[in-house]
């Protein structure tokens, strides 16, 4: 989703790791691993994204998101729409929503991000009306 090109998602991948393995010391224990991966993940990609200035238009990122249904070709119409209004999204909105469809509930996602819950709370429902203003529902 941070990513388009196929190497430099396997570089994005490579820097994850790496500083995973160099801040492993750091992780205290007062969260989930996943929690913890996940935050350090995050904050990689956006330091990527912000980093790379020859990064592909906001529009061309919906091209990486994998989530069609081979089988059903009635919502193909309907979820390139979705795709094109997602991407759209700035970069910390990409992120909540990339982590509601990994099926992170508002409490681990507000870790992650390091926000309250409340926050995650108002935060999703203002990327609804915005992907719904988007999409005309």
């Amino acid at each position: 989703m941070y990513c388009r090109d196929e190497e430099l998602r396997k570089d994005l991948f490579q820097e994850i790791m790496i500083q995973l393995w160099r801040s492993y010391g750091t992780f205290r224990g007062e969260s989930k691993f996943s929690t913890w991966l996940y935050r350090v993940s995050l904050n990689v990609a956006i330091q990527h994204l912000r980093r790379d200035k020859k990064r592909p238009p906001e529009s061309e990122l919906a091209g990486d998101l994998e989530l069609k249904d081979p089988n059903d070709q009635g919502d193909e119409e309907r979820l390139d729409q979705l795709y094109k209004a997602v991407s759209r999204l700035n970069s910390a909105e990409k992120a909540l929503v990339l982590l509601f469809l990994e099926g992170k509930d508002n409490e681990e996602i507000a870790r992650i991000v390091g926000i309250t819950q409340n926050n995650v709370r108002v935060k999703m429902s203002r990327i609804r009306t915005k992907l719904k203003q988007d999409l005309k529902l």
